[in-house]
């Protein structure tokens, strides 16, 4: 991914928050014929040092049976982005967006049952913290734990990671006006809006 050095993210702590928090992501690998991608979950395994990612996929999905353990595999996390209008600056410039993206590339492995289950749980319990009547994989019935029978888990060690917040860094003098703009919008423009605030003026 390009990256100019003004949005470039090398801080592990913000690295590791951004993925944390946008862990839907893309497994990308080459397939037989053209590059092969799944939208999926794609967690940090607590205490990994280097990172590591897992995941799973259907065994219906062909893109598994394509991936070898040990070969290189790219995941890409998207955050927040919004089209920045050059109406909100003071000078006369094109129009932009705003973004955050990561790429992050590794080693991929299959996880044994044990692995699996213990990423299915980590899960689980992470994503039902808030709820009202939050379930958990050990209050399941035996029936419906056969379902994991239809899925690969799998690990990324993460060998490389590039982290861009292209988040106008370059108009210091029109960040407020920016800002203003883009929480008037709501949704993922106030979200943007948010990000500017937290890493360019908090």
């Amino acid at each position: 991914m390009y990256i100019p050095d003004k949005y470039r993210i090398e801080d592990p702590r913000v690295i590791r928050e951004f993925l944390e928090a946008h862990s839907f992501g893309l497994l990308v690998c080459n397939g037989p014929a053209t590059p092969m991608a799944t939208h999926l979950p794609l967690e940090l395994i607590p205490g990994k040092d280097p990172l590591e990612l897992c995941g799973h996929a259907a065994r219906a999905n062909p893109q598994w049976k394509h991936i070898r353990d040990g070969q290189e595999v790219l995941c890409i996390f998207q955050g927040p982005h919004s089209y920045v209008s050059s109406s909100w600056y003071r000078e006369e410039e094109v129009p932009t967006w705003n973004y955050m993206a990561a790429h992050v590339r590794g080693v991929y492995n299959v996880q044994d049952a044990d692995q699996l289950r213990a990423s299915l749980d980590r899960l689980v319990d992470k994503y039902e913290s808030d709820s009202v009547e939050p379930v958990s994989m050990e209050g399941f019935s035996p029936a419906t734990l056969r379902q994991i029978r239809g899925i690969i888990g799998f690990t990324v060690r993460v060998t490389a990671v590039d982290v861009a917040f292209k988040l106008s860094q370059g108009r210091r003098e029109d960040l407020n006006r920016i800002i203003g703009e883009l929480s008037q919008r709501g949704g993922l423009a106030a979200a943007v809006a948010d990000a500017m605030k937290k890493h360019l003026l908090s």
